[in-house]
């Protein structure tokens, strides 16, 4: 076995696996996926065990959301399985900022889209959704949401024909002031 020196040291050309890391998590990320997909495919099959399932070649309401959930299962086993056998990168820092933002923005949007309709509420979410990240750059994102904003207002309006307010609508005093 050959060594290299470097500086004052010499190190092995040989990588030695250290103490303990035998049966270790590997790959934090990929095992951790697979756990919450087998976490999510129990889910499904609790949700689906009273409805009635296959019986004989007859499909029954059942039959499709315990397919799923049973290939769901199977993904999350092999992605779990891949996270023990394979390396990876260390498990990132969870970062609660992001997630608790966009999902406040889409609640917030769910409050507002009836006094502040369409238009005014989805512009609005997008802008707060996007304060979720530290890497924000806000004039891309104002372009982006304005667009985002009519893209939504064409579709569903217009071309869905859903009947979205549009404008705010506000009453005072059993007068409605309308947008």
């Amino acid at each position: 076995m050959g060594t290299i020196g470097v500086g004052n040291r010499e190190m092995s050309d040989r990588i030695e696996e250290p103490q303990g890391a035998r049966g270790r998590i590997r790959n934090a990320q990929d095992f951790w996926g697979g756990v919450v997909l087998i976490g999510l495919a129990l889910i499904a099959f609790y949700a689906s065990w009273d409805l009635p399932g296959m019986r004989g070649f007859s499909f029954g309401p059942g039959t499709t959301p315990r397919l799923f959930a049973g290939l769901l299962m199977l993904l999350g086993v092999v992605i779990a399985a891949i996270g023990l056998t394979t390396d990876g990168p260390a498990m990132p820092r969870f970062a609660i900022r992001g997630p608790l933002l966009v999902t406040s923005a889409i609640l917030l949007f769910a409050l507002m889209i009836r006094p502040l309709g369409l238009v005014v509420s989805s512009f609005l979410m997008f802008m707060f959704a996007a304060s979720g990240s530290s890497e924000t750059r806000w004039i891309e994102t104002t372009f982006a949401a304005i667009a985002l904003t009519a893209f939504c207002t064409i579709l569903f309006v217009y071309m869905l024909g859903l009947p979205f307010q549009l404008w705010p609508r506000f009453t005072i005093g059993g007068t409605t002031i309308a947008f």
